[in-house]
């Protein structure tokens, strides 16, 4: 059903963690509130949750100085994507075209 899917904001280093290991391919959206290019994502963020089965999720930066750190999120937005505790795929999305990521989106296995 179209509009039923959210992104969901993870609010603790654990939560993160059980998050990642889920069985289903997840992506973490690290972002800032300060974040010129993270609002420009924002814009259209939603379309894609809705375009793309996964579950989605953000994280703050800021917030978990030591996840980025962890999994080399040296630009944000970054878009992860987790299965099973692994990272299977990292896109820098900051000088990307809603176009780019659908095809980033698209390459991820299920």
């Amino acid at each position: 059903m179209k509009g039923s899917r959210k992104m969901k904001a993870i609010n603790s280093v654990e939560e993160f963690n059980k998050v990642i290991n889920s069985p289903e391919t997840v992506i973490v959206k690290f972002e800032t509130g300060w974040c010129p290019d993270c609002k420009r994502l924002n814009m259209y963020v939603d379309d894609l949750v809705q375009e793309f089965p996964f579950k989605w999720y953000s994280a703050d930066r800021d917030q978990f100085p030591e996840l980025g750190r962890d999994y080399q999120v040296l630009g944000i937005p970054s878009l992860l994507a987790f299965k099973s505790g692994k990272k299977t795929a990292h896109l820098r999305a900051d000088n990307q075209s809603p176009d780019e990521i659908r095809d980033y989106l698209k390459s991820i296995e299920r």
